[in-house]
């Protein structure tokens, strides 16, 4: 019983050490650098794990004050830059975590989102919250896989 114990304690330490070499950061030059601790994206095995993108123009850095629809659209942009880099398309993603700062917003949140993900769209949670980084209207996580 104890050597049984001891080999399956081995086997899960030696999955736990190579998890971290298996690890894989994900960067696009056309997406907004990261600005904290965090990757634009961490590939593990065949899944694509997202960080939540805000509506930052790449090229110049700025922040988009535009409408949610304008928004919208250069967020999942600079996720479509991402998704590139590690390979992968909209049509590869699995579940999206979308962050509005004002639910009102959701119908024309939504006509947008809908034209990235016109078959077989990924789940996905929505959610109102009390404030988003720099005060954007829209933040939008998502996971992939192939």
């Amino acid at each position: 019983m104890f050597i049984v114990v001891f080999a399956v304690a081995v086997m899960l330490v030696g999955a736990g050490l190579g998890m971290a070499a298996d690890k894989e950061v994900i960067a696009s030059p056309d997406a907004p650098k990261a600005i904290g601790p965090y990757s634009q994206a961490i590939r593990y095995g065949n899944m694509v794990f997202l960080s939540g993108q805000i509506p930052i123009d790449p090229k110049t850095g700025e922040l988009s004050k535009g409408t949610i629809e304008e928004q919208t659209k250069l967020v999942l942009e600079n996720l479509k830059s991402v998704l590139n880099a590690a390979g992968l398309t909209f049509a590869h993603v699995l579940s999206t975590t979308c962050f509005l700062k004002n639910m009102d917003d959701f119908p024309k949140f939504n006509t947008v989102y809908a034209t990235y993900f016109p078959s077989a769209p990924p789940a996905r949670a929505t959610v109102e919250v009390a404030r988003l980084p720099r005060d954007v209207l829209v933040e939008i996580a998502l996971i992939a896989g192939k």
